[in-house]
């Protein structure tokens, strides 16, 4: 079975192809593909192979596999302290593996001693790629969780900390 990435859906890049080959041995009539990546198209053939060697390719057979969880996001960073606000800023998923539905923020203060506060979730849209967070605790330090969101669910989170300042 010889196999090969078409495209990353719905991205068109074209980029060098490379073909992978499984071997069966005997009459099997079926076989798993193993590595493939989510939410994108493949092609493959069959041919078959003796003592004399190989034989012709069947025809190609388009397929694609199913969207997938996305990779985390590619970065976030949190500037502009003020006594009551943070802003957020981050970068989309390289590999989304699907079609993004949404993001996650999650996040919580740390006391003096290191305790954690309540986790407070929002739920920000795929289109965006910033969020002023206002009436935080002055001079306040918090943890933030994040992640981006297809339709199968929830990617890996990255995490960072931010202080408020604690007098203009």
């Amino acid at each position: 079975v010889y196999y090969w990435k078409v495209q990353s859906l719905p991205r068109r890049s074209r980029r060098h192809i490379e073909k992978k080959i499984l071997t069966f041995r005997g009459n099997k009539t079926f076989g798993m593909l193993p590595g493939l990546e989510p939410y994108s198209s493949y092609k493959l053939n069959v041919r078959v192979v003796n003592g004399k060697g190989e034989g012709p390719a069947s025809p190609d057979k388009v397929f694609k596999t199913p969207e997938g969880v996305p990779s985390s996001p590619s970065f976030l960073k949190i500037t502009n302290p003020t006594l009551d606000s943070l802003t957020l800023e981050w970068g989309s998923p390289t590999h989304p593996n699907g079609v993004l539905t949404s993001y996650i923020l999650k996040f919580q203060p740390i006391n003096n001693t290191h305790e954690l506060g309540p986790l407070i979730e929002i739920r920000i849209p795929a289109n965006e790629s910033s969020l002023i967070l206002k009436n935080l605790n002055y001079s306040t330090r918090y943890k933030f969780y994040f992640n981006a969101q297809t339709s199968v669910g929830s990617g890996s989170q990255i995490t960072e900390e931010a202080v408020t300042i604690m007098d203009e």
